[in-house]
């Protein structure tokens, strides 16, 4: 078996998570692919290729296809060391925290690719008002 793990490579966060995908000891293969990329259309010709730009997208030899936190689990899955908590993570329970992973990812990935569509591109650094810190409370002790 061999997973195919789609993701958009203009992203920041989805190319940090590829390159960890990449450095880990696998139990199952990954392709790591490029979702807007020509072999992706190609191989995957009746996937949603915009929403496989929005979200990861993980297909099987088989033709199963994952998304949203199932895909999170399935990546995990193929990894040596995160196998146990794949299985953790795959129950009904573990889903709503992979869930909740999942939509924290997309959030901050929301947040990074604001304008995008605009400028063709992702900022390197947060800008204007909605990126200023907010004042940080420092307690005693």
């Amino acid at each position: 078996m061999r997973l195919t793990v789609l993701y958009d490579s203009g992203c920041p966060i989805c190319g940090y998570f590829r390159g960890w995908l990449a450095a880990q000891p696998k139990l199952v293969p990954l392709e790591l692919v490029p979702a807007e990329s020509a072999e992706a259309r190609s191989r995957f010709p009746t996937l949603d290729h915009a929403r496989t730009m929005r979200e990861i997208t993980v297909v099987g030899d088989d033709g199963s296809v994952w998304t949203d936190e199932h895909a999170w689990v399935m990546c995990l899955w193929a990894l040596a060391e995160y196998r146990p908590l794949s299985e953790r993570l795959a129950t009904p329970r573990g889903l709503k925290m992979a869930r909740a992973m999942a939509l924290s990812a997309a959030g901050l990935r929301h947040l990074l690719t604001a304008g995008r569509e605009m400028d063709g591109g992702y900022p390197d650094r947060c800008v204007g008002p909605a990126c200023e810190a907010a004042p940080v409370a420092h307690g005693q002790g």
